[in-house]
């Protein structure tokens, strides 16, 4: 009976092995695979954020340009912004106000090609920092794209690095041993293919998104430059019987 309990006892009172949970897996896991997992958490926490807010963010200004541009398109003359609350917002405020600035300052009766030319250059550097604006941020999901994947991997080399160093310590090749290092190490590349393939699939997403409107900010600069050659033409017209008279 003795000799019974004595050989059973070693079995009874062996440490249970660790669950093969994710984070179970995360809490055995070597201190430079935990902070490598921790960093690819963050990096896909940070994809998810910028999804949200950028995604709504681009959402609103494409309605608003729409709604922009369709009221320009039936404008007769170029509008003041101030005196419509759906023109105030930029950068639909910037271009209009640009269009009627260069149209202050230049000369009356001057060479209405110059003017043109002149706001053109105005609205097309409007619309060039208005599409950087519209990029800020989602830069960074490019980068989560490209890094996170070697990331992961190094999280996973040096998890199984540490498993064969357990081998050598243990002396035995017996897979259940350096099993549970394995798993760890595996579980960076994992997180760090999470991280990147979302950042992947959003970055591309967004970069649709700006390509059209970009293309919306085209059609609102067309807008423009085409009320202010109407006014011009206009100015030109009331103009010449004016000098007519005074020829007289």
């Amino acid at each position: 009976m003795s000799m019974t309990m004595t050989v059973l006892l070693p079995f009874a009172i062996a440490a249970p092995a660790p669950a093969l949970t994710p984070w179970g897996m995360y809490l055995a896991a070597d201190v430079v695979v935990k902070a490598v997992m921790i960093g690819l958490a963050v990096a896909s926490v940070a994809t998810w954020t910028v999804l949200l807010a950028k995604g709504w963010e681009l959402a609103r200004e494409r309605r608003h340009l729409l709604q922009a541009r369709a009221l320009l398109l039936e404008s007769v003359q170029l509008p003041d912004p101030q005196l419509d609350p759906r023109l105030q917002e930029e950068p639909v405020r910037l271009l209009l106000e640009a269009a009627r600035t260069e149209l202050r300052l230049s000369p009356h009766g001057g060479d209405p090609a110059g003017v043109k030319e002149r706001v053109g250059s105005r609205l097309e550097r409007i619309e060039l920092a208005c599409a950087r604006q519209a990029r800020r941020g989602i830069g960074v999901l490019a980068s989560i794209g490209a890094i996170a994947p070697f990331v992961g991997l190094f999280g996973t080399v040096w998890g199984i690095m540490n498993s064969f160093v357990g081998i050598a310590q243990s002396n035995t090749t017996n897979l259940a041993v350096v099993a549970p290092g394995i798993a760890e190490a595996l579980l960076a590349t994992a997180l760090g293919l999470v991280a990147a393939i979302p950042a992947v699939v959003i970055y591309n997403h967004f970069t649709r998104v700006l390509a059209g409107l970009r293309a919306l900010l085209g059609d609102l600069s067309a807008a423009v430059q085409q009320l202010v050659s109407r006014d011009l033409d206009r100015a030109a017209v009331h103009a010449g019987p004016v000098l007519a008279r005074a020829a007289h």
